[in-house]
């Protein structure tokens, strides 16, 4: 079955408490969403919310009517006679997503109007549109409360706009209040009786079940569904457009147009310019979804895959980890050695799983970019012993109307080198002065991808800070920690630690396995 994927992430996903793109970033993210990723439609703002709103869909239905995609940009306007139509069409709007009343009590008591009165209002708009050459489709709002308490209404608004011409009738989950069972119950009825229209299904994920319920819209025979990036959406957030792509696909067998291969990349876009993390435990995005933490788990994809599903992690543009910690087993340890393309003996792989299980207990977090110093420091050899790069002097300063500086010495193979910057903070002060010194011996400095901060509960201001961050050299992501009281003090710890890895990781390694 072809199921069509609607993309509300720009309109209902900036709902969210906290998000609110630039025109720039709307534009952007709108592209990867129909260009890269390849969903069928998007509803990309609300008409008559703000002058930035106006600026984003300007600059949207013209890249879209450029590259033949006009008619899939949607827009999300209000019962207000002619006023969202000109506001949409103003700004180059092909499709007017038209919000109705779904329920008796939301018509009654926010409208103050009849039945009558409502289609009235809406058929006028339609006709409007029509000399606009515009589309619509119908939202019914509130229609998961309608079918509750109101159906008589419900069937009322469908057949009397039946014959209108109205592209789509979208019926949303407003408040969240559907399970699966009654989703399915209440879409055949629906779809059932209307079997010449087109149904879109819009939940909310308010009872954590807004992707059970679209799973159950399309048993129902539901053609097309609503969702956004990351689950982003007003109160709980919206279905999650990664979730979903899963589900429909390896449970129903669905034909989708999404391009799964992009989801990952759009997912961090959005994470990015929305400033809402992706939960570490998301399913398909989130970072440790495709890292197996048990050793036996391990053990037995070593064997024969045995802890594999269909998610595989390649259909995402991800790879499969293994963690490292207090659960780790040896083959949990020899399959990160494999990242590096190395072996030890099984006295040294036994030493240094154990090694990295006391780590574990202590709660350390363990990388696999720590293990070439857990080798050295248990076969034998002082971390820093292995070292060619120090970072050895640093002063760094912070004044009241003054850009943050940086004066740093660096060592690296036994001669030093100096080096000045300002930066929008300190930390960044110290990585372009180190830019600098780099660009100066022609050597290539990796590039931050993300920077975290975790800081213990309390509030004691000497407790010690851990910083993580994840680095891009040549096309590979790493990770090297920090630990220290100070916050910057830390991160420059994890920033020496990357220096090393990336200048002699290979020969660290031989040495430390010959031994």
């Amino acid at each position: 079955m072809r199921v069509e994927i609607m993309d509300t992430t720009l309109r209902d996903g900036e709902q969210m408490q906290g998000v609110s793109y630039s025109p720039a970033e709307k534009l952007h993210i709108a592209k990867l969403l129909l260009a890269d990723l390849k969903v069928d439609r998007i509803e990309v703002a609300s008409a008559r919310v703000s002058d930035g709103e106006f600026d984003a869909l300007t600059k949207i239905t013209g890249w879209a009517q450029q590259n033949g995609l006009h008619d899939r940009v949607e827009t999300l306007g209000f019962v207000d006679g002619d006023t969202s139509l000109n506001w949409i069409h103003s700004a180059g709007g092909k499709v007017d997503n038209l919000l109705c009343k779904g329920s008796l009590r939301h018509l009654e008591k926010q409208l103050r109007k009849t039945p009558e009165q409502h289609v009235g209002d809406i058929k006028n708009i339609i006709r409007k549109a029509e000399l606009l050459d515009m589309s619509v489709n119908i939202y019914l709002e509130d229609w998961s409360n309608g079918m509750v308490s109101s159906v008589d209404y419900v069937f009322y608004m469908i057949d009397s706009l039946k014959d209108e011409n109205i592209r789509r009738f979208m019926l949303p989950d407003t408040l969240g209040i559907l399970n699966p069972e009654q989703t399915f119950c209440f879409i055949k009825k629906v779809v059932d009786r209307y079997p010449g229209l087109h149904f879109d299904f819009h939940p909310h994920n308010d009872y954590d079940l807004a992707v059970a319920n679209i799973l159950y819209a399309v048993k129902a025979g539901i053609q097309g569904i609503h969702s956004t990036v990351n689950g982003l959406g007003e109160r709980a957030g919206n279905a999650p457009l990664s979730s979903i792509i899963g589900t429909l696909r390896d449970h129903l067998d669905a034909e989708l147009s999404l391009n799964e291969m992009e989801i990952t990349n759009v997912s961090k876009i959005v994470e990015t310019f929305s400033g809402i993390r992706i939960p570490v435990n998301k399913p398909v995005v989130g970072e440790n979804v495709f890292t197996q933490t048990s050793g036996i788990h391990a053990d037995g994809d070593s064997k024969d895959n045995l802890y594999f599903n269909n998610l595989m992690p390649e259909r995402f543009g991800r790879k499969r980890k293994y963690a490292l910690g207090k659960q780790s087993g040896k083959a949990t340890v020899k399959k990160n050695l494999e990242e590096f393309g190395l072996s030890l003996s099984p006295e040294s792989l036994a030493k240094v799983t154990q090694r990295v299980i006391e780590l574990g207990d202590k709660k350390e977090n363990v990388t696999a970019e720590d293990l070439p110093f857990i080798i050295a420091d248990v076969l034998g050899n002082d971390d820093h012993a292995n070292y060619k790069i120090f970072i050895r002097n640093y002063s760094l300063s912070l004044s009241c109307g003054l850009k943050p500086s940086a004066n740093i010495q660096v060592e690296i193979d036994g001669e030093f080198y100096q080096e000045t910057s300002s930066g929008d903070g300190q930390y960044d002060a110290f990585m372009k002065a180190l830019r600098k010194i780099y660009d100066k011996l022609g050597k290539q400095c990796p590039a931050l991808i993300d920077y975290q901060v975790s800081i213990p509960p309390g509030g004691a201001t000497d407790a010690l800070v851990e910083t993580v961050i994840t680095w891009n050299y040549k096309g590979k992501e790493f990770k090297t920690k920090g630990l220290d009281a100070d916050q910057t003090e830390s991160a420059i710890k994890a920033t020496e630690r990357m220096l090393n890895i990336v200048e002699d990781l290979g020969e660290q390694v031989k040495q430390a396995c010959s031994i």
